[in-house]
């Protein structure tokens, strides 16, 4: 066989591992190495003060209020963006491409410039800050502005995970349904909420995940109040200022085992869901 035959062959073997090998040590020295420092950080001085730094008072006060940001944020965002990539993917009309760029203007703009233009909206020296304060209405430095900063960076997440998806399947079995006599709200429950279940809550646990984890946005409204206004991010950012490192390590653990949790039940429905294609196939 010829050298040029030989190279046919080999080539692709080579660029394939080689491939697969810069992918794992890409991956190791950007996500595996700095986790481990974190978790590795947090247990320095054994587990009890790094239980002792989670379950202080102004650390459960954040991560309640993280999880209580979240289980508003991510309910809304879910129903927003299936009603936006059920519009996008299964409707034709005027605006659909300034829709379609709107839910992708979060992926585009820095938090910090979402968490500033609800300063400029409804702080007290903003457009409807004096309004706002004559009705006793506080949304900056209060959860409302938590939650509405977390609903801009996080609105993308749902709607793009389903939007693919639903123009991939088109639009023939809810046209199918529609002309067997099934209303809208049939058609969704029935029809199309079944075929996109699996995107759905993928979708939600990316939305969730980063609901939870979001930092810029959430601080440039909180105002950094200890016990009120710190989500676990930002409660990390103060412990770190301190100087206490193993409280920060250590809440910064909690919110990478969150995150770790979530990625594997991500990776636990894709595996379902495939399973289930496969079975029906």
């Amino acid at each position: 066989m010829s050298s040029a035959g030989q190279r046919a062959d080999e080539d692709p073997f080579l660029v394939r591992w080689g491939l697969i090998a810069t992918s794992l040590a890409l991956a190791v020295v950007i996500f595996l190495l700095p986790l481990a420092a974190v978790f590795t950080e947090a247990l320095r001085r054994g587990a009890a003060p790094a239980l002792a730094a989670i379950l202080e008072e102004d650390a459960r006060a954040a991560m309640g209020l993280t999880l209580l940001v979240a289980a508003i944020a991510v309910p809304v965002n879910t129903v927003g963006g299936l009603a936006a990539a059920w519009a996008i993917a299964k409707f034709d009309f005027a605006g659909k491409r300034l829709l379609i760029t709107l839910i992708e203007l979060p992926f585009s703009v820095s938090p910090v410039i979402s968490g500033l233009v609800y300063v400029l909206l409804f702080g007290a020296q903003g457009y409807l800050g004096p309004w706002l304060r004559a009705h006793d209405i506080q949304i900056i430095f209060a959860l409302p502005g938590l939650v509405l900063a977390t609903i801009f960076v996080t609105f993308p997440f749902v709607a793009r995970t389903l939007v693919p998806l639903m123009q991939e399947q088109g639009r023939g079995e809810e046209e199918a349904a529609a002309t067997l006599g099934a209303g809208g709200w049939q058609i969704f429950r029935r029809v199309t909420l079944p075929n996109v279940k699996w995107a759905l809550i993928s979708g939600v646990l990316l939305c969730n995940a980063r609901a939870m984890g979001e930092f810029g946005a959430v601080s440039v409204v909180s105002g950094h109040i200890r016990g009120q206004t710190n989500t676990l991010p930002l409660h990390v950012e103060i412990l770190y200022n301190e100087y206490m490192f193993v409280g920060a390590f250590a809440v910064a653990s909690l919110l990478a085992l969150l995150g770790l949790v979530t990625l594997a039940a991500k990776a636990l429905l894709e595996a379902l869901a495939g399973r289930r294609v496969r079975a029906t196939a």
